[in-house]
């Protein structure tokens, strides 16, 4: 083992290993201590709310049982429930009672399940609830939490269900008392813990088992208006771990300071002996600074038999490795940055080429017709053929200067779109479709740099047609205008092509990706760099199977 590993094993071992050691397993002894504590708090406190609980549903039965008895010793009710007179008594009759027994919450319903009279909320007369008393029937302890209306908000009742009859037809009692911050304060008596419901509407909290400990009491639930089946809500206790957080800080900035004392003497020691060897390492660091890409003559010899000798010769042969791979990698940029400008030239090229090609399939069918078509077929196309080689011409200025600075000029983009179509259009592919807009102002942008967009676009769009009886539209509007009112001209390249998936979309403007056989995965890359360089904005709308939209937004003239 060498000096300098001597060194750092003894600091280590000897210093820091016992502190952390000690650190660690006080810390954690102190937080398991507490933790079980609160969870034995927080489950006698859980133990003690189902006591509660039953109690206060024992607490509405009996109320319950005593309206039953008032209500058929009332003859007044007895002619309202069932020869349909006096209906304003009955329609009170839920809301008097309810305050006399001390209830939040009275349901009053009819052999049919239809509520007669309700307490807590007078509309709900008349409505249809025959599952509720089936199902606090037979919920777990007679008892359920209820999220009944009101005319302001919900309420969150514990309820039970009782019966009487009167006349030979059976009467249900639904009543309750409400569940609100007063009787979630008298549930946890300690300011410690906390206590409240989560209902299966609730959305579902990740609970953060650092921050505090948890413990659920499962209660049956009833939502009215959705009571066709019992499901179950949960009354929540949880105790705060704060006060274990601040004991820990506090331990551990204790710890953090013994530490920092204990290194600070064990770093002087270290510092002195360190001291016999870092002059060697400096003038190595010294050497090794010296070097990079563009210098790899630093040499590194060394007789020394020790590890910094061991050291000096590797960097030495790593100096080395470098030289050879610095100029394997110049060649291999050269030749990427050849290949690159290659396919790109080879793509523009293929985009002026098209038309000529379709110009001369054209010819050749005009050819069999005879002259007279062949030199209308000529008359016709001519333009298309010029346009071609100009543009060809104007690719081949432009690559002569590698990058050419492109000249702004105001653009009639409408102009510009139909000369796309007549030079890309081909019947074979599928059928091409314009929708221009009107009084149209000019984009300030370099015509053929226009011309490449348009064309990379629609070519694009007509090779995702899966059928000839595809189509691809191209739309040109005025878009809203600039924060400055400057006019903003968008067009739109949508097609009822294939589409792309997301994984697509996401690599779709990356170079060299693409999906079509033969292409280069050039033109997307391409536009994208294009309108970026006219100040546009380009945006994709695609779903698979659905087609594509390409909406490119350019800043018209004085932009």
């Amino acid at each position: 083992m060498s000096f300098r590993a001597r060194v750092l094993a003894g600091f280590g071992v000897v210093v820091l290993v016992p502190l952390v050691v000690f650190g660690v397993r006080v810390r954690a002894d102190m937080a398991d201590r507490l933790t079980a504590e609160y969870q034995r708090r927080v489950a006698s406190l859980a133990a003690v709310i189902r006591a509660d609980l039953s109690r206060d549903s024992a607490g509405i039965a009996a109320r319950l049982d005593a309206l039953k008895e008032a209500i058929a010793m009332d003859n007044k009710f007895r002619r309202a429930a069932l020869e349909g007179v006096e209906r304003a008594y009955l329609l009170d009759y839920a809301g008097s009672a309810m305050r006399f027994t001390g209830l939040s919450m009275l349901l009053i319903q009819d052999d049919q399940g239809r509520i007669i009279s309700s307490g807590h909320f007078r509309n709900e007369y008349d409505r249809l609830e025959p599952d509720l008393p089936r199902l606090l029937a037979v919920a777990p302890g007679g008892m359920a939490l209820v999220e009944a209306r009101t005319a302001e908000a919900a309420l969150l009742a514990l309820a039970r269900v009782d019966s009487l009859r009167l006349g030979g037809r059976r009467f249900t009692l639904v009543g309750g008392v409400a569940v609100d911050s007063s009787f979630l304060a008298r549930l946890a008596p300690d300011s410690e813990l906390t206590v409240a419901p989560a209902l299966p509407s609730d959305t579902l909290v990740r609970v953060d088992t650092a921050a505090q400990v948890v413990s659920a009491l499962a209660v049956p639930f009833v939502a009215l208006g959705d009571s066709a089946r019992l499901r179950e809500a949960r009354i929540v206790v949880t105790h705060s771990l704060a006060p274990l957080a601040a004991l820990r800080r506090r331990v551990d900035a204790a710890f953090v300071a013994a530490a920092l004392l204990t290194a600070a003497i064990a770093l002087l020691l270290a510092s002195w002996l360190s001291s016999l060897i870092s002059r060697p390492l400096g003038e190595l660091a010294r050497r090794t600074a010296e070097i990079d890409m563009e210098r790899l003559d630093v040499t590194f010899e060394s007789e020394r038999a020790d590890e910094i000798g061991m050291l000096t010769r590797l960097l030495g042969a790593m100096t080395e490795r470098l030289r050879v791979g610095a100029a394997q990698l110049r060649e291999a940029e050269r030749r990427i940055a050849v290949g690159d400008l290659a396919r790109q030239v080879n793509h523009d090229i293929k985009n002026g080429l098209i038309p000529i090609r379709n110009v001369v399939r054209h010819l050749l069918d005009a050819a069999r017709a005879g002259p007279d078509q062949l030199a209308a077929a000529w008359r016709d196309r001519q333009a298309t053929v010029e346009s071609s080689v100009s543009y060809l011409e104007q690719l081949a200025t432009n690559y002569a200067r590698l990058y050419p600075q492109p000249g702004r000029k105001p653009c009639d983009v409408n102009d510009a779109v139909r000369e796309t179509i007549r030079r890309v259009g081909d019947a074979s592919r599928g059928e091409l479709r314009t929708e221009l807009a009107d009084e149209l102002p000019a984009v300030q942008t370099d015509p053929v740099v226009l011309r490449r967009i348009l064309e990379n676009l629609v070519g694009n769009a007509l090779d995702s047609l899966e059928s000839r009886s595809g189509t691809v539209t191209v739309l040109t509007a005025r878009a809203a205008g600039a924060d400055d009112g400057r006019p903003v001209v968008r067009i739109t390249v949508a097609d009822t092509g294939k589409g792309m998936s997301r994984e697509e979309l996401n690599r779709a403007f990356d170079d060299f990706y693409t999906t079509k056989p033969g292409g280069t995965g050039l033109g997307l890359s391409i536009v994208r760099r294009l309108v970026l360089d006219a100040n546009g904005a380009l945006r994709v709308e695609t779903e698979p199977g659905g087609g594509s939209k390409f909406i490119v937004e350019l800043p018209g003239a004085g932009a």
